[in-house]
């Protein structure tokens, strides 16, 4: 055995590109591994240390109980305590000349100084009663420049004066944020009630003695506040951040997961084709003595030892990728934590690379190791000898078919209906992952058989462009197994990508759609009280620039629809904004909207019991129309309202003549074009405190920009497995040059460039992608849809044909620039010396 042994190990030694090839995808693993626990290290405490919220300076903490204004005074007077502030907030609805009515969150802060969280930009600090700063965002969308003025109410119902003097600079800017002393926050609500005291003590004072000194202050109230050191309370608000990083690596390490096992599936196939090469001197070594299991454990010390190499190689390797991340973000401004060396992990990642090449180099092994003596009698071997599958293996694959089906067709049979009441979607949706996992296993038990139908109809335009076209499928289909096995991991990857789109498709259609419903435009003026609006604010809104599709409509919202009550009513026009044709009908037409007609949301047909072509019923303060279902929408009507009807009906139901609200879209794109439109039409309703203008566009924003983070977020870490497809393809092709050389050799002799055969080559690499993404499409898109469905969100199955079809040639392009180098490799071989090998 130890001779055997170091034969082996010998023959390593002679071709270490051999080992690096066999290796690379477990080596591309393993760096994946241990840069997600380094990346996790770097996040974690760059929010450790920069994302508290708390200043560094506090150094005690008083909070909950009660605190008031008179404690704060009590507080600042102890030996020992160098400055303190009192924090709180106010909730305030501000109006003026200059802007229309709106929310502003007033918070207590010093302005300056250690203890302050914000910095002055421009003006001056509030530094007496009734005088604020606000934030930058907060001057564009609240129009609250220096020097406004405005009255505000903080829900005492009196309106106090209040003048911006300043504006500063906090951490997060949310667009409505104010910031002015304790005492002004305490005069504007009424009441000096303080939520926490932070404290910053003398250079020499002992933390743990003015804390109790604090304790036997504010002891005796009915609630007892706690006191806290600074540190305590930035390390829990950091931690809470940090938890949310925890989870997110949670769900990237399940990503990581399924790269792993992309890993040892490629790493299994290339210790296949690297034994099959070794064919000659594995029989020769049989014929010599070698037994069959000394044979086979001296193959799978090979593999581990290639596993070992390949850990300690990407664990190496991703040390000096991520110690280089902060310097390089660092010169580039942006300031993170050094990741550190956490060992543990790394000898789990080399622990695990072991692992996987352990696993994956065991059925080669014992396959490679059953090879007859009289194999040596031969010139040359290849690993396409065996194009087929046997018996044993089209039973367990059709077997996992059938499993795959049942688990599929039971989430089918259970999907819910339109309104599910407390359904859970967990157990569908693990239903889903199991069935596309079982699915998965039937494809690698017959993905030889597949491959030869699925390249018939894939390969079929290559066969029509020549000689090259020809011999390249015919080079991947007379080696299906090889060609399986590659694929089956691009398989994998596509069909996650294809799962990620077209569900992240369907998600946004249900998105748009009920934006459509809730913010059809990017503006709403409405009345605080909800009555009518000024007729003259429309006309002064439409007579600017910097607004367009000003659209008024009315609204009641007490209307009685058969036996359904308080149901809110619209005479918007469903024409007049383009946003409304995201709308989805369930059945009929709304363009066939007219008098006598109506449209309903669908919650509303639903409990009404009504259909397109019924008579509905509206009756409201009274009065009583009877209208015919034109269309019934497959969610709710506009502006939250259950129906929509001509204007001539709602005035039938005693709606008043002036409108209810006015809609209107900035004329420009940007947030320049949504800042002018937003002043713009504040300056149309001026004099008019009662009016609130509702950024609409805003909800947009936010839900496009969590679909687009989301999206881009699960792309990324698919790209994993991708990215390990595209090695295997690499180290796969760059084995079968190998394998082939005096293949090639006879086709250079035979008269073919060296262009030629590296376009060959590289072509059977693009098949291998061609292949895979043909298969991962085809399994996506189903497991996709039935996911969406199982979820029960009722979104609509969508199907992004042209991100797929991005994704197909992406993928082909990427195996094809994988089998690029293997294909130059070869053909600068001399046709004489290629002959001449065996």
């Amino acid at each position: 055995m130890r001779a055997l042994l170091r034969t082996q190990l010998a023959g390593v030694a002679r071709r270490p590109a051999r080992m690096l090839l066999t290796g690379l995808a477990v080596l591309v693993a393993s760096f994946v591994v241990y840069a997600t626990v380094l990346a996790q290290q770097i996040t974690e405490r760059s929010v450790l240390n920069g994302l508290a919220g708390t200043p560094e300076a506090v150094d005690l903490v008083v909070r909950g109980g009660t605190l008031d204004a008179g404690t704060l005074a009590r507080i600042s007077g102890l030996p020992g305590v160098a400055e303190a502030t009192g924090r709180a907030e106010a909730g305030l609805e501000v109006g003026g000349f200059e802007v229309g009515g709106d929310y502003l969150g007033l918070i207590a802060d010093p302005g300056a100084g250690p203890l302050s969280v914000v910095t002055l930009t421009e003006g001056r600090l509030p530094d007496g009663p009734g005088r604020i700063a606000v934030t930058p965002r907060t001057v564009e969308r609240l129009g609250l420049t220096v020097g406004a003025k405005v009255s505000a109410d903080a829900g005492t119902g009196k309106a106090v004066p209040l003048e911006v003097v300043g504006v500063v600079t906090p951490r997060d800017d949310f667009g409505f944020q104010g910031y002015a002393p304790a005492a002004t926050v305490a005069a504007l609500t009424g009441d000096d009630g303080l939520e926490q005291i932070d404290l910053r003590l003398d250079g020499g004072a002992d933390a743990g003695v003015v804390g109790d000194e604090i304790a036997k202050l504010v002891a005796g109230g009915a609630e007892q506040p706690e006191v806290v050191t600074g540190a305590d309370v930035r390390l829990d608000e950091a931690q809470q951040a940090a938890g949310e990083v925890t989870q997110v690596f949670a769900v990237v390490g399940a990503f990581v997961a399924v790269a792993v096992i992309a890993a040892g599936l490629i790493a299994a196939s290339t210790f296949r084709i690297v034994f099959a090469q070794r064919l000659r001197q594995l029989a020769l070594l049989r014929a010599v003595g070698a037994g069959r299991s000394a044979l086979a454990r001296a193959l799978a010390a090979e593999g581990v030892l290639t596993g070992l190499v390949a850990g300690v190689t990407g664990v190496v390797a991703a040390l000096a990728v991520c110690h280089a991340v902060p310097p390089i973000l660092g010169a580039l401004g942006w300031k993170v934590a050094s990741p550190g060396f956490p060992l543990p992990a790394a000898l789990g990642t080399v622990a695990l690379a072991v692992l996987i090449t352990l696993v994956a180099v065991l059925a080669p092994a014992l396959s490679a190791a059953r090879v007859a003596p009289l194999e040596a009698l031969r010139s040359a071997a290849t690993t396409g000898a065996k194009p087929g599958i046997g018996l044993p293996r089209w039973l367990t694959g059709l077997a996992f078919v059938l499993l795959a089906a049942g688990v599929a067709g039971y989430v089918a049979v259970n999907l819910p209906g339109p309104d599910p009441q407390e359904y859970d979607p967990k157990p569908l949706l693990l239903g889903v992952i199991v069935s596309g996992g079982l699915a998965f296993v039937a494809l690698i038990a017959l993905g030889p058989a597949l491959v030869r139908p699925v390249l018939a109809v894939t390969g079929w335009p290559l066969r029509r462009l020549g000689p090259v076209g020809r011999l390249a499928v015919g080079g991947v289909g007379g080696s299906t197994r090889r060609a399986a096995a590659v694929s089956v991991v691009v398989a994998l990857g596509v069909t996650l990508i294809a799962g990620v789109l077209v569900g992240g498709a369907s998600i946004r259609m249900l998105a748009d759609r009920e934006l459509a419903s809730s913010a059809p435009a990017d503006f709403e003026l409405r009345s605080a009280g909800g009555g009518p609006l000024p007729a003259a604010v429309a006309d002064r809104a439409r007579a600017g620039a910097d607004l367009t599709r000003v659209t008024p409509y009315r609204r009641i919202d007490a209307v009685k629809v058969g036996g359904l009550e308080d149901v809110a009513a619209t005479d918007l026009s469903l024409a007049a904004l383009p946003r409304l044709a995201a709308l989805d009908t369930a059945s009929g037409s709304a363009g066939d909207l007219k008098a006598g007609s109506v449209v309903l949301g669908r919650f509303v047909a639903d409990l009404a019991g009504l259909t397109t072509g019924d008579t509905a019923t509206v009756t409201a303060g009274g009065r009583e129309v009877r209208l015919t279902v034109v269309a019934v929408l497959a969610d709710m009507a506009p502006l939250h309202s259950g129906l929509v009807v001509d204007p001539a009906d709602l005035t039938a139901l005693g709606a008043p003549a002036g409108a209810s609200g006015v809609l209107a879209d900035a004329a420009r794109e940007g947030e320049d074009g949504r800042t002018a439109g937003l002043r713009a039409l504040r300056q149309a309703s001026a004099g008019q405190p009662e009016l609130r203008v509702t950024v609409l566009a805003d909800q947009r924003d936010q839900m496009n920009t969590a679909l687009t983070v989301l999206l881009a977020v699960a792309l990324v870490l698919i790209g994993l497995t991708v990215l390990i497809a595209i090695v295997g393809v690499g180290a796969t092709t760059a084995l079968s040059v190998v394998e082939r050389v005096r293949e090639s050799g006879l086709l250079r002799a035979v008269g073919m460039s060296r262009g030629g055969l590296r376009a060959m080559l590289t072509t059977e690499s693009a098949l291998y992608g061609v292949i895979g993404a043909a298969l991962g499409i085809v399994l996506g898109i189903p497991y996709a849809w039935l996911a969406v469905l199982a979820t029960g969100v009722n979104a609509p199955l969508a199907l992004p044909v042209w991100q797929l079809a991005a994704v197909f040639l992406a993928l082909v392009g990427l195996t094809a620039l994988a089998g690029v180098l293997p294909a130059r490799r070869a053909a600068r071989v001399s046709p004489v010396n290629a002959l001449g090998t065996e």
